[in-house]
């Protein structure tokens, strides 16, 4: 039996960050003046999509939910030993683990757009340390996004699903035993 976890928006603003993600960082190492708009256009499309949701982490579908999936410390924790020993358990939406690395990603973007945007106005344009804490941000993204799809293919293979399908259809498999929450 295949269970509806993912609703259409969390999937278009999913793919559409990822898509933004890509090109603003394709285009910010073209050479500079060549891709400007595209790098912009991209960066203002990623903060954008995290804003939304982020919103629809508080009013959206169940699974959508902030609620469902971001967990406190010692949950984040005792998951975190269970995979170390090989015996987490399988989660129909995000495991406590995948919940904080959302958060991760969503400040770490929303960060990188807030300080693209602030260092085309005439107030910040040309400060060097902004360019620099831009530049980190967009490695700290590169990072976690390298975490995060590792984090995909490690669960898809212990848990034996397919979790970049089950991201573009929406459904997961349920099973008598799985942890739903």
């Amino acid at each position: 039996m295949r269970i509806r976890v993912w609703d259409v928006l969390v999937r278009a603003l999913h793919w559409t960050l990822a898509a933004a993600v890509a090109t603003a960082w394709i285009s910010g190492h073209w050479p500079p003046s060549h891709f400007d708009d595209w790098h912009h256009t991209a960066g203002y499309v990623a903060g954008a999509a995290v804003a939304l949701r982020l919103a629809w982490g508080f009013v959206g579908s169940p699974y959508a939910r902030l609620s469902q999936f971001v967990r406190g410390p010692r949950a984040v924790l005792a998951y975190a030993r269970a995979m170390r020993a090989g015996r987490e358990p399988r989660h129909i939406g995000h495991n406590p683990l995948g919940g904080w690395m959302v958060l991760a990603l969503w400040s770490t973007v929303a960060a990188l757009s807030l300080s693209g945007w602030l260092y085309t106005t005439d107030w910040l344009w040309g400060y060097e340390w902004l360019s620099d804490l831009h530049a980190w941000l967009a490695w700290g993204v590169a990072t976690l996004v390298v975490g995060h799809l590792a984090g995909v293919v490690v669960t898809s293979w212990r848990h034996r699903e397919n979790l970049v399908a089950a991201m573009f259809s929406g459904c997961k498999r349920a099973a008598d035993g799985d942890d739903i929450r």
